[in-house]
Order: structure tokens, then sequence, then C-alpha cells
């Protein structure tokens, strides 16, 4: 075999399996189909570390995410990600929903989630004095938090491949056939293949043809889109902490969301839909994302809106909890589909019980003893004082000519992320945040392609946004 593990999918389920198994002594291969990690569900991920209350204890969703709640403490001092406790609040303004926020208390209890606590109408405000003053009380979850997701998904990926995972990008799995030895023969829409012993569906949007093409279980998963606000980190409406409404049937809310970075996330909402591929947004549907917002944060206002965007989760026909089991149909072959909210928040919880599942399905894992849990802390020009920027340009003039104003990304580390293998316009953006600010790349995406051509040999034509089909250039006058 090529490989003894084969993961389909790099979204950050699929990356905290890979950087997990990656403390063993196992052959590692990710296949991702898009030219770069975290460019699906991932990318467009509110960010928040969940609290551990919305789900009853009886799913696997609630298991998992209060494990992995626990573990990102550890993950930022490994991986040096941006990541804040800064808490949660559910706002109530009815008694009505008062009584839903006394049933998440009680659920969260159950699921042993940090500090939990039942909040008065001045106790919230104190919490939170950006609140609309018609709110009668809530919940406070200390525990919650929020993390950049993409810096995660590339930061867990870059930690695998540091202890000898190997990524292959582009490699779109059309077909898949069973060897007489064991394991699987992979081949990509491109021609090329890859064998491994074990398969790890964790396709997201995609799992439900993944598994048909590796003849396991029949599932479908239908795309529910969520709209989202950016605004500027200058918006008087930025809280302290993540605030959410009352949850319905089917969203847990359209939220405010501080992010690390100091910009605020409004929404999302949701959308059922059939196209996998539609990341459209609707000024109407946006409006109601931005009237739910004001409602509990006065202060939000059209004038501070950045961008807008969408992202998709992957929702299970028929069933609410994760899909994350050793398949029944298809030898060395486990899902891990129907992962939605709150998916990231147990993202580190799924590697761990995803590798115990392959220890279940007969793999031996015995530890490497070189493995480094640790990766460099990267220089970021604008978190330094005017000291330590001023010595780290006299060691490399680079860092002294800034390429994106808005986010004060220097040139150094635009050709830091290409070197780490990111040379399309939203790799470099995920990896730096260049382009998302306030002018969302008007000034630096041109000094950006310059950058890419010289450090890659590519020629401008061959820049893309986001790989193949996505180029930017036609030509020249």
């Amino acid at each position: 075999m090529d490989f003894t593990v084969a993961i389909i999918g790099s979204g950050v389920s699929g990356a905290s399996i890979a950087r997990t198994i990656s403390r063993y002594k196992v052959d590692t291969v990710i296949l991702e189909k898009e030219a770069d990690v975290a460019f699906g569900t991932s990318k467009a991920n509110s960010g928040i570390i969940h609290g551990g209350f919305h789900h009853s204890p009886k799913y696997l969703k609630a298991r998992l995410e209060s494990k992995g709640n626990l573990m990102f403490d550890q993950l930022r001092r490994e991986l040096d990600i941006p990541f804040q406790r800064c808490g949660i609040l559910v706002a109530a303004t009815s008694e009505e929903q008062l009584q839903q926020v006394e049933h998440l208390y009680q659920q969260g209890l159950e699921n042993d989630a940090i500090g939990l606590e039942m909040c008065s109408r001045e106790r919230m405000l104190e919490l939170e004095p950006k609140l609309t003053h018609d709110v009668i009380g809530g919940l406070y979850a200390p525990g919650g938090g929020i993390v950049e997701p993409y810096r995660l998904v590339f930061a867990l990926i870059e930690s695998a491949v540091h202890n000898h995972a190997v990524l292959k990008t582009n490699f779109k799995v059309c077909a898949a056939e069973p060897l007489a030895e064991g394991g699987y023969k992979i081949h990509a829409a491109d021609g090329r293949t890859v064998t491994a012993e074990y398969v790890i569906n964790a396709a997201g949007l995609y799992a439900d043809e993944i598994s048909a093409i590796f003849k396991a279980e029949e599932f479908k998963i239908i795309p529910r889109k969520g709209q989202y606000y950016l605004l500027d980190r200058l918006s008087k409406a930025a809280p302290k902490r993540v605030i959410f409404p009352v949850p319905t049937a089917v969203s847990k809310g359209m939220l405010v969301i501080p992010t690390c970075e100091g910009t605020v996330l409004l929404g999302p909402d949701a959308i059922e839909q059939e196209d996998k591929s539609d990341l459209s947004t609707s000024r109407a549907e946006l409006k109601a994302v931005l009237e739910s917002a004001a409602s509990m944060v006065p202060t939000v206002s059209e004038r501070d809106i950045i961008t807008a965007f969408s992202g998709l989760r992957p929702v299970m026909v028929g069933n609410s909890d994760f899909f994350i089991k050793i398949s029944e149909k298809a030898k060395n072959f486990i899902q891990v589909a129907g992962i939605q909210s709150p998916g990231l928040t147990a993202s580190p919880a799924i590697g761990e019980y995803v590798k115990d599942l392959l220890k279940e399905a007969g793999l031996t894992l015995v530890e490497r003893p070189d493995y480094d849990p640790y990766l460099p802390k990267h220089k970021r020009i604008r978190q330094l004082s005017a000291e330590e920027a001023a010595a780290l340009v006299e060691k490399d003039p680079a860092y002294g000519r800034i390429v994106c104003r808005c986010e004060k990304v220097s040139e150094a580390e635009i050709v830091e992320a290409i070197h780490h293998g990111h040379s399309t316009l939203d790799g470099i953006k995920f990896y730096t945040r260049a382009q998302m600010g306030r002018c969302q790349g008007g000034f630096c995406t041109s000094r950006i392609i310059d950058i890419i051509c010289r450090e890659t040999g590519l020629s401008p034509e061959e820049v893309t946004k986001k790989g193949p089909g996505s180029e930017l250039i036609k030509g020249e006058l």
C-alpha cells in the first residue's frame, strides 16, 4: 500500500483526524479536491467554540463538543492559533424565551459545561453593556470562545504534515476499487491514484457521494446556507462576548460574534437548498440578519459593513446527530459525516474518537518517538511593538514593506504563506489576513499577484483566486 490511512477531506474534521493520527507510526495521506485546505465548509465557519449547553447529552455531538471545548487551550499553546475564551451570552427578551434559556441551563449542567450562570437583566448588561435594554435575563457560558477557523485548519494540517502526513490537493476522488489484499485503490479525476488500507470519509458536503463511491452506507447530504455580514473592526457594535438569541428548531439563531482579529460577524441564517456550490447571498435575506443583530445590539450599523458572504453546512437528511462510525458495508471504511454545528468545537475530540475507531477496526497504533506537537510562532508585524518591529525589519527588510494596509500584512508574511504551499489568493488571505480588511483586497491584490509570480514562477494569467477555473487575469493590454 502507498498509505495506511487515507483521509478524504481537509476541513476541520479531516484536519483534526490527520493531526491526531500523526502522533503514531501510520503512513497517512489527506486527499482534498480543492486547491487548498479549508476551502469548503470550514472557510465560512462562524468560529465559535460552543459552551456545551445547546444539545442534550444523549447526542454524540454534545459529548464531543464538551470534550473538544476543553482541548482548545492546549491547541493554542501548540499551534499558535488565534483563540480567546471570551464567553457566550444567550439573551432573552420575553418570559417565554427565559423559560427556554432555563432549559439550556439545565442541559448544560448535564453536559458538565464550564461555569454556567443564569443571569438577571442587570447581570446581562454588566457582562455586555452593548446589549439591548429589552433584555430581561439570559445565560452566561464563560467557557465559550472564538477561534479563527481557517487558521485552525491550516495549523492542524501543517502540524500533521510536519509529522510525516502527506497532503494531496486538487485530488477529486471519482472512483475507488477494493483490492484483493485488502484496502482500496483510490482514483482522482485527473488520473492520479493512491492505495490505502483504511479510508476515512470526512468529505463534508460531499460525504454522501464519497460513501456511494466506496459502496458504503446510503444517505443524503443537503446544504444549509448561512449568510453573514462582516463589520469593520472600528465598529461601535463590537461586543466583548459572543451574543446568541434564543435558538429555534433548526438554528442556533443569528448571532453577533466578535472575532479574534477585532472585526464583527453577524449571522448566520439557515436556508436549506439543493445546490452544493451555490454560495450566493441575498440582500433581502441579509436584511433579516442585520435586523436580528440590531435587535440584540442596537449599535449595529449598516455603515460598518465590509462585506457579505455565505457558507454551506452539511445536513444529513433524517439524522440530527453526527454520523461517525465504522461502516457496516465497506471494510476498513470510517464515516465522519453530517458534521455541522458544533463540529468546529468538537473537532479535536472527533480526531480522538476516530483514532479509537481505527484501533477498533484493527489498525495497530504505535506512538512516534519523534512526534512534535508544536509549530513555530508566526511573525506578524501588526502584533509587534515598535521596537520589536524595527528589530525584525533590520534582519529582513521585507517585513517593513506593507502589502495589505488594512490588515497591516507585510511582504515577508505573504512570502511565508507561499513557501508553506498557499499560492492562491484565497489561500494567502486565510493564512495572513491580507485582503480581509476594509478595502477587501482593492489595493493589495495586484501586489500579491506580483509576489506570487515572483516566488512561484507562475505567470499572472495562471494565478487563481481559489484554484483552477478562478483565474483573474486573461492577458495584457
